[in-house]
């Protein structure tokens, strides 16, 4: 992976760090936020006969975060073909 100029390996990991720091302000918004803070007022909501406060504290969390993978993945392809870094697959 080389980059054509300074600048544009800058400006590559300020919009990678950029999403990665956007991602894991979600997942801790999920599991932390809604999984420990806001549980109480969640426990009030239901969802397929599970308390919803409970339901993010055992299992959202987990589903967010793995959606949170694929979405990295897909970003980071699109961030590597817009700056050319990209792996070919020869």
């Amino acid at each position: 992976m080389s980059f054509e100029t300074n600048e544009h390996a800058q400006a590559y990991w300020k919009e990678n760090l950029r999403l990665l720091i956007t991602l894991l302000v979600i997942w801790f918004t999920v599991s932390f936020g809604f999984g420990i803070l806001l549980v109480e007022q969640l426990n009030n909501i239901q969802l397929f006969g599970f308390k919803l406060g409970f339901w993010f504290a055992q299992q959202g969390s987990i589903y967010v975060f793995v959606v949170l993978i694929f979405v990295y993945v897909l970003k980071m392809r699109a961030l590597d073909r817009k700056y050319n870094v990209q792996e070919d697959a020869e």
